[in-house]
């Protein structure tokens, strides 16, 4: 309805706000809310009118309004972190210290950014995740797939060039760790490494440069890739909606206005989100170590928690297959995925059949079966070196382990094939959730099973850190 307000009765502030933010009146017809949309340089990120389906939460589950609303709460807490932080070591620390404890919310704040940054991490690989499931990655959605892939990549590298900022222990070793794997890239590797890191090791010039990428270039580019993400997903056709495959094409689905019906209904999620962060934030704080000691290594050091899954992977392969080829073979698969699995008949559709249901559940089980026997095998039995000690490391401890490692998966794909009689585009969701799930096992493992010489311990009887 029309916003009535008397004639010479004085505006409310909540009116004055929206007055200004919003001149004139709000329109009661679907006509004006329309051109409302299109005139707006916010509501333009939206089609004027949507789909009465995408208003489920079931639709996308919130995931991509979710990661926006964690890029905005980054934009705002690191904002106010760099009116009381100085990229110098070791006055970074002090700053951070002085933050806790002589800043107003100061702490909060921190937490609030801390908690959203790796939040982000995790909601955007759920995304991709959702997408991947529902096949929305397909034709003519391919260019968004990629633009997503990239999102992530830049969400990873924002959250690493951030870790080293507060400059205690726990990041200092954390990134030295983390930047090491770049040194085993054939040629380059040296020189990229102390490119990043403005000398032969992690110093002050590190933390300079990954302060001035974390606040100005990356931040600029994950916000200009976001904004070009929501307008081709206009363009592409809108969001993928959910069915079932059996579910009979509508043919002209029923349309809403994008206000009040979605803009209210996002008001209140990322309100929500907003709150439950303030109340996590409150709860559980940062971690801050002892400022950083080039000179007392802790052990283990392990790299930042989404990385660990690679950390898993060098200590059971050649460097060069595990820091190198396996995360290009890696990255090769997902850029090529919406171009060999292009079948438009299954999108929407979770695991494209309820033989890809099956087949995705069967994935994730042997997944979860087949990479911890690796592990342990390779950790106590398995010794490729010591066996064959005349032999190049890059085969030794590169090339048969992988083909050992390969040999099961090709089996399988071929199993599936024949005994499923699987399409394509169900041996490809397999192949994706056993690798993915695969993944997510050896990070969980990394996390939470090595200890103090990166060995293996149950969590109850994880030593204590060694510094």
């Amino acid at each position: 309805m029309e916003e009535h307000i008397p004639e010479g009765k004085p505006l409310t502030l909540l009116q004055r706000i929206r007055h200004r933010l919003v001149p004139g009146k709000i329109p009661s017809d679907d006509r004006g809310r329309m051109r409302l949309v299109l005139n707006n340089l916010v509501l333009h990120l939206h089609p004027a009118r949507v789909d009465e389906r995408t208003l489920k939460w079931t639709c996308t589950w919130g995931l991509g309004g979710l990661s926006a609303v964690l890029m905005v709460l980054l934009g705002i807490t690191g904002a106010i972190l760099l009116n009381n932080y100085a990229p110098s070591a070791p006055q970074a620390y002090l700053d951070i210290l002085d933050l806790r404890s002589n800043v107003w919310f100061g702490e909060l704040v921190r937490n609030v950014h801390h908690w959203s940054a790796n939040l982000l991490v995790v909601i955007a690989v759920l995304h991709l995740l959702r997408v991947f499931l529902t096949g929305a990655y397909r034709p003519p959605r391919e260019a968004n797939w990629l633009i997503g892939v990239g999102m992530l990549v830049l969400i990873l590298i924002s959250n690493f060039t951030g870790y080293l900022l507060p400059w205690d222990q726990l990041a200092y070793w954390a990134i030295t760790v983390g930047t090491s794997i770049l040194s085993y890239v054939p040629w380059i590797g040296e020189g990229l490494t102390k490119l990043i890191l403005g000398g032969p090791e992690v110093g002050a010039n590190t933390l300079l440069n990954f302060y001035s990428l974390h606040i100005s270039f990356i931040p600029l580019f994950i916000f200009g890739l976001m904004s070009f993400h929501f307008w081709r997903v206009r363009k592409d056709g809108g969001l993928t909606i959910p069915r079932c495959l059996d579910d009979p094409e509508e043919a002209e689905a029923a349309k809403v206005t994008t206000i009040p019906h979605l803009v209210r209904k996002e008001l209140i999620y990322a309100l929500g989100w907003v709150a439950v962060l303030l109340v996590f934030a409150m709860l559980v704080p940062a971690p801050l170590e002892g400022i950083a000691d080039p000179n007392i290594s802790p052990n283990p050091a392990k790299a930042p928690w989404y990385f660990l899954g690679l950390q898993e992977l060098l200590l059971h392969f050649h460097p060069l297959v595990a820091g190198v080829f396996l995360p290009l073979l890696a990255a090769l698969g997902i850029f090529l995925l919406p171009f060999l699995d292009t079948n438009p008949g299954s999108v929407g559709v979770y695991f494209r059949s309820n033989r890809g249901k099956a087949l995705g559940l069967l994935a994730l089980g042997l997944a979860i079966l087949l990479t911890p026997t690796w592990v342990l095998l390779d950790e106590y039995l398995l010794n490729w070196t010591s066996w064959l000690p005349t032999w190049p490391a890059l085969i030794s401890n590169g090339l048969i382990p992988l083909a050992v490692a390969a040999l099961p998966i090709i089996l399988i794909d071929d199993w599936v094939k024949k005994q499923f009689t699987a399409t394509i585009e169900e041996r490809i969701l397999f192949i994706f959730i056993f690798l993915f799930a695969g993944f997510l096992i050896l990070t969980l493992i990394g996390i939470f099973f090595r200890g103090p010489g990166m060995a293996l311990y149950w969590p109850w009887d994880m030593p204590a850190v060694v510094h």
